[in-house]
């Protein structure tokens, strides 16, 4: 499961929000789209490919919902919360239709998939139903739309990775992007319904990967984030190469790329992480000392009740194998309260391991209950609300805790920063992250930056979510450091 950013504990992010393109030649198109996209990074670039196929259909984007011929949104289904607020921008953008003849309102992603037919006949609420693997359909579905038709694809793919289509860059800083590497679950959680909604697993072409971040870097990009529902089961072959292409072969092609070009990735199951991939970050300073490592729970009982295939030991040793190669190495996880059957003591567990594997920030949920999950079918949801709520508050307590200490470790510390623009708060600021992935605020100072440029930022002080500090005034040695 990819994480969805809500209850990060982290400033200055945008992961998670909704966003609005832009064109980039607002005057080179003569029709308008509108799209939100919801949940996880795999969402915001199937946009960016979505984009990409109206584009060539003579739709370019907008950022104002008025003056949109297609409005969609990207939808995710991983929480009851997200369905709520995307019922609740279907019904606004109903309101809008009322007053626009002629305007299409379409849903993508996995809500497409999972309620299907719902949107179209027991709502009204939307024109279009596309799921993430129908893509390619939709001029076929905008025209049928347009007609008068009520159009839905929703059919899964074995083989679709859209490894041919070039993304538009959506709302882009320019400095960082999302690269989709594979698609689909074939790790049947519990209480997920990626597998469902999103079909089993399928690697993208090596090569079509390898020429993507090429040209990224080409056009002034200095980051890419390599995306799959679990990126450590990539496994690439075809008659070119005399091997299968692992995710560690991969991560090291992309690295040699260039110096320059930082590469990060997500998510790892942590059953598949593999020593091959450890010991490539570790050989590679371009590549980010970051690992999201989802735990779910503490409890080993709990845990082979989702289906998560290791033990609370397992995760432990793992964690412990991590800091042991890659000693700098951030961690973060996803984290779940109040399961099915779960007690105090399984909780306590929780609590526990995240003490002990340290994580520099989580991704924290109370257990929501999604129809069709094996857990729906298989247990019954049986821990009050305010238990779960309350259980997660602690959770959420401990993971403040353990961010303020992990980020005041950095206090005296010297790291290079990626600049990706100016501060939130402050145009006299620059933002911009370390190889960690923590946020570094820092004054621009009297020497021309830009975006994109790397610079040694040495930390003073820090929030529970931000490193504030400022550019080192003495360069240190790059290659006598490991913080790169």
């Amino acid at each position: 499961m990819l994480d969805s950013g809500i209850n990060k504990v982290h400033d200055e992010t945008r992961q998670g929000e909704a966003f609005a393109p832009f064109a980039l030649d607002p005057n080179q198109y003569s029709k308008r789209f509108y799209i939100e996209s919801y949940g996880c990074q795999m969402n915001f670039a199937d946009s960016e490919i979505v984009a990409s196929i109206l584009n060539q259909q003579g739709f370019g984007a907008t950022r104002n919902v008025e003056e949109a011929d297609l409005i969609f949104v990207n939808t995710c289904s991983i929480r009851e919360k997200a369905e709520q607020t995307v019922r609740k921008r279907l019904h606004d953008f109903r309101r809008i239709k009322e007053e626009k003849p002629g305007l299409l309102v379409g849903v993508l992603g996995c809500m497409a998939e999972r309620l299907k037919a719902k949107f179209l006949e027991e709502e009204k609420l939307v024109d279009m139903v596309v799921g993430p693997d129908a893509y390619r359909s939709l001029p076929a579905l905008v025209e049928e739309a347009g007609s008068g038709s009520r159009a839905i694809n929703v059919l899964l793919s074995r083989d679709e990775t859209y490894a041919d289509i070039s993304p538009v860059r959506l709302d882009s800083n320019g400095v960082t992007a999302f690269v989709s590497i594979m698609r689909g679950c074939n790790n049947m959680c519990s209480f997920c319904v990626v597998p469902f909604t999103r079909g089993r697993e399928r690697s993208r072409d090596a090569g079509s990967i390898l020429r993507e971040c090429t040209d990224l870097f080409q056009q002034g990009y200095r980051e890419v984030t390599l995306l799959g529902q679990n990126v450590d089961s990539y496994h690439f072959n075809d008659d070119i190469h005399t091997a299968p292409v692992t995710f560690a072969n991969l991560l090291e092609s992309i690295a040699q790329i260039s110096p320059l070009l930082r590469v990060r990735f997500s998510t790892s199951h942590p059953k598949d992480i593999t020593d091959d991939v450890l010991h490539t970050m570790a050989r590679y300073d371009n590549i980010c000392k970051y690992i999201h490592l989802p735990v779910q729970s503490g409890s080993t009982r709990i845990l082979q009740m989702m289906n998560r295939t290791y033990t609370r030991e397992w995760y432990m040793a793992k964690v412990d194998r991590i800091r042991e190669i890659v000693p700098d190495c951030s961690i973060s996880a996803d984290i779940i309260t109040g399961f099915c059957t779960e007690t105090e003591e399984d909780h306590a567990e929780t609590l526990s391991i995240m003490e002990y594997a340290g994580y520099d920030y989580s991704y924290m949920f109370f257990y929501s209950e999604r129809p069709g999950t094996l857990a729906a079918r298989r247990y019954k949801d049986d821990v009050p609300e305010d238990v779960k709520k309350r259980r997660l508050s602690e959770v959420i307590a401990m993971q403040n805790k353990l961010s303020r200490e992990r980020n005041r470790f950095d206090i005296g510390q010297t790291y290079k920063v990626l600049i990706e623009g100016e501060s939130k708060k402050s145009k006299d600021d620059w933002m911009g992250r370390n190889s960690q992935n923590k946020v570094v605020v820092f004054p621009k100072g009297d020497q021309p930056r830009a975006k994109g440029d790397y610079v040694w930022v040495k930390v003073n002080e820090c929030t529970q979510g931000t490193l504030l500090g400022e550019i080192a005034v003495e360069q240190p040695d790059e290659q006598a450091l490991v913080t790169a």
